[in-house]
């Protein structure tokens, strides 16, 4: 008996190359056969979700049979609540990158131009090249996202689409709400802006611009992944016109937010004291990674996230050097994927033992890292 022919792939899913945008810490354990003595890589909050989120979600888990609610009707309503809007201007996602999927889908046919920066968030380059369309980017300015050049390359190509994160991942810099509402205003015509804003309830205020919530030139994205320190259970949702939020209903996977999610994000959005208590633990961890990267000779960017970007004075390659080096020590940790903000290396915002076992590892990683060079 012979095998038969492979699968019948579409031309575009045979052409695309066999990657993914991340290589997760979970991976990375099995292949060094240890699991690792801090997780400071994935921008994760090691300060955890509120209690009452675990309470309702461990209440949830009873009715784990049953479907979630397919319209999130719960959670929408609470969220537009939250900020004061319709809760038909707020679709609600597997996480920030599901509906990046979805909006990809909606917007992008094959050959259509979207414009983001180079060394921008990967996984929505990743959903761009997985529907066809043809990506066009524009360096940082510095260690920011570049807005105006960001228009600029949206004006040449006729982009139908550009990405921009505000605060910024992987360089945890940030433009105040002033610079975000003149891009918007700056827009061409038919370019729809994806404005990415994981870490905003981190950032300083008059970071989120003002924008009305029917304005058709802008979707925000918001997650429940970071500040309120529930990655694992993906739920992130977007707010918009509600012509492009109701379009979502076309695409998006109906039952891929399940209850036990939706309640302990409902349960999180109530917490507002234990965010609180969050965005100021980030506070002080940002303060003794300073500190750290100071003691060390390297130099912290300044950061409205909760991770802190070092520069390590050199190029790419001896950043990777320190990387491998506290891998090898048990810090899982990342760094910026294109140079010259590959320099660098990224660390996660965490309670004092993971500061401590970051602290202890980095000076034999900076040795041993000269050393190879």
């Amino acid at each position: 008996m012979t095998n038969g022919p492979g699968p019948r792939l579409t031309d575009l899913a045979a052409s695309l190359p066999d990657t993914v945008p991340f290589v997760g810490p979970e991976t990375q354990e099995r292949t060094r056969g240890a699991p690792f003595i801090a997780r400071l890589g994935a921008n994760e909050s090691l300060f955890g979700p509120s209690p009452k989120a675990l309470a309702a979600m461990q209440r949830a888990s009873r009715d784990i049979w049953k479907y979630g609610d397919p319209e999130t009707y719960d959670l929408r309503h609470a969220l537009a609540a939250h900020y004061g809007i319709g809760a038909d201007h707020i679709v609600i996602g597997e996480g920030i990158d599901g509906l990046l999927g979805y909006l990809v889908r909606l917007l992008v046919a094959p050959g259509d131009a979207v414009v983001t920066s180079d060394g921008a968030y990967p996984t929505f380059n990743y959903h761009v090249a997985g529907f066809g369309g043809t990506l066009h980017k524009v360096p940082y300015a510095g260690d920011h996202e570049d807005p105006e050049a960001l228009v600029s390359k949206a004006k040449e190509v006729d982009a139908k689409l550009i990405y921009l994160a505000n605060p910024d991942n992987p360089m945890g810099s940030w433009h105040a709400a002033a610079a975000l509402e003149k891009m918007i205003e700056d827009l061409p015509d038919g370019c729809l802006l994806a404005l990415d804003e994981a870490y905003v309830e981190l950032a300083p205020r008059k970071t989120a611009p003002d924008i009305a919530p029917d304005n058709p030139r802008v979707i925000r994205l918001r997650t429940f992944s970071k500040a309120y320190g529930m990655a694992g259970a993906r739920v992130g949702y977007a707010m918009g016109a509600t012509p492009l939020i109701r379009a979502f209903d076309k695409v998006r996977n109906h039952f891929g937010v399940n209850r036990i999610a939706q309640a302990g994000a409902l349960a999180a959005l109530e917490d507002q004291s234990h965010l609180r208590w969050v965005i100021g633990q980030v506070e002080t961890s940002r303060k003794a990674l300073n500190r750290i990267a100071d003691a060390n000779g390297l130099t912290a960017l300044p950061s409205a996230t909760n991770f802190v970007t070092m520069d390590c004075g050199l190029d790419g390659t001896f950043a990777r050097a320190v990387l491998a080096e506290l891998t090898k020590s048990g810090i899982f940790a990342r760094m910026p994927f294109v140079a010259p903000q590959d320099r660098a290396i990224r660390i996660s915002c965490g309670p004092g033992d993971a500061m401590r076992a970051f602290d202890n590892a980095l000076p034999a990683a900076l040795a041993k890292a000269r050393e190879v060079l």
